[in-house]
């Protein structure tokens, strides 16, 4: 019987196999748990990223695993105290409480516990990456029919995203203690951001006031009737979130935001010169139709450089490919993610993305998976999902126009699949359309109703999971597409009598 070295289970050199190894550095593993056994305040330096399952040995993984949880439980996590949660049985001809003597005994400084952790994780992702090639490799060889080379790729794609996140599970259960600790960490994170918000602030002080911000893993349906304003809105809160924008440093050196974020627009009616051309007018207050036509004033085009040159650097990318499908833009959105970070997408519109050929000519059953795809996604990525969405044409046939959750309907899974669904409606717009003739009675109450409404802007919160339904009233200027906060009677300059 060959001599087993002791806990790693290898053979000894001369009776190796003649196939590589997959990388690992057991050493490493044993200075990092020797470093945490001496000293916990190691662990905080490389609990955000290295979990139980970056360890090649699968007893190392155990132990990592023991000391997080005494850790995060306020205890002690020692050799004595970690033995008490290991299983004899499972170590064969190791004693598991001297093997952990040894690694505290020959633990080293924990100044280099950061650089053990990157070593562990590093060789990690090599081991994963390895696993996904050779899929890779055998699924091209051994391709089912019904399996597209495009299919293949997305694939691949998905799996590399994953690798790519840092300390990202593979899936399946997770502990309520561990779920538990991430949304104390969330609340903890609101308590101390700007404006005291779970979300990410949308710059617009009312509509946070009743949603939080916009959520981690939330799909929102903004929807509308033509007119209404619903890019403008998208783009106005966008925009607000990118130049908002700080961030802090992780240990494994990756972004994090702080405030606002970074923001990925899937522009599909538009083109990105026309968006830009939007953001600069909101930007400078020089009216859209005045940049298309070139009619400036000298102190008009300063107005346009000096925005330009403000917002040139901020996180906002656009992508303008249109007739794309959920899959090619659940690719896209990864691969920015990967690539430079993301922390909001937007997608304008939802009725201009395509399924599955699978689905055939029923559209219903396309928009389901295009709804339930980008739910999906927004979990994946842990971002917030904005999905514009147009509205049936039943709206105009009532006399109220203000549009409902019923509107939706003929769109599939909208309504269930989304967390949040926002409309947006402009009675303006349609009080312009109803103008009597001039000097009778009729067109005295008109001109009063379009002073009244002149200027504003609803957005109906007709559906929230985790908050209340309600209207928001926003200031909306139509030349240069803004909307903004209504001046409130507190924040009105004091009069003088």
């Amino acid at each position: 019987m060959a001599n087993v070295e002791p806990l790693t289970g290898r053979l000894p050199v001369a009776q190796q196999p003649s196939f590589r190894v997959a990388p690992h550095n057991l050493e490493a593993e044993q200075a990092l748990l020797g470093a945490i056994l001496v000293n916990n305040d190691a662990f905080d330096r490389v609990s955000d990223f290295l979990r139980a399952e970056h360890f090649q040995e699968t007893r190392h993984g155990k132990i990592y695993e023991i000391c997080a949880s005494l850790i995060r439980s306020g205890k002690i996590a020692s050799t004595v105290t970690v033995k008490t949660f290991l299983n004899e049985a499972e170590w064969g001809d190791v004693n598991p409480a001297k093997y952990l003597g040894r690694l505290a005994s020959e633990a080293t400084s924990i100044i280099n516990v950061g650089d053990y952790a990157h070593a562990i994780y590093d060789l990690a992702v090599r081991r994963q990456l390895i696993r996904i090639g050779e899929d890779i490799v055998n699924t091209a060889y051994d391709a089912p029919v019904d399996l597209t080379p495009r299919t293949q790729i997305e694939e691949a794609e998905r799996n590399l995203y994953q690798v790519a996140e840092s300390g990202r599970a593979d899936g399946g259960f997770q502990s309520f203690g561990n779920a538990l600790t991430i949304a104390m960490d969330m609340a903890a994170k609101a308590f101390q951001r700007d404006g005291a918000l779970s979300g990410v602030s949308t710059g617009l002080r009312e509509l946070d006031r009743v949603m939080g911000g916009l959520q981690r893993s939330d799909l929102l349906v903004l929807a509308g009737r033509p007119g209404m304003g619903k890019t403008s809105l998208a783009t106005n809160i966008g925009f607000n979130i990118a130049k908002a924008y700080r961030f802090e440093t992780k240990a494994d050196g990756s972004h994090e935001a702080v405030n606002g974020g970074i923001v990925g627009f899937f522009s599909l009616e538009m083109s990105a010169e026309q968006l830009a051309a939007r953001i600069i007018a909101e930007q400078s207050g020089v009216a859209s139709y005045k940049i298309r036509r070139g009619d400036m004033t000298e102190h008009d085009f300063q107005h346009l450089t000096d925005a330009a040159r403000e917002i040139q650097t901020i996180p906002f990318y656009i992508d303008q490919t249109g007739g794309i499908s959920i899959a090619q833009l659940t690719a896209r959105a990864r691969r920015l993610k990967r690539q430079r970070g993301l922390d909001v997408l937007i997608i304008d519109y939802i009725q201009l993305l395509s399924g599955s050929k699978s689905k055939g000519d029923n559209r219903v059953q396309e928009l389901t998976e295009i709804t339930t795809g980008l739910k999906a996604l927004a979990k994946e990525l842990s971002v917030p999902i904005i999905a514009l969405s147009q509205l049936s044409r039943q709206v105009e046939q009532r006399d109220d126009k203000r549009p409902q959750l019923s509107d939706l309907r003929e769109s599939g899974s909208i309504e269930q699949d989304a967390d949040v669904v926002i409309f947006v409606y402009r009675e303006e717009y349609y009080l312009k359309n109803r103008e009597p003739r001039a000097g009778t009675e009729e067109h005295i109450t008109w001109m009063n109703e379009m002073e009244r409404a002149h200027g504003r802007a609803e957005v109906i919160i007709g559906k929230q999971r985790h908050g209340p339904t309600g209207t928001v009233e926003l200031q909306f200027e139509a030349e240069v597409t803004r909307f903004s906060d209504l001046a409130s009677e507190d924040n009105l300059p004091v009069q003088m009598d």
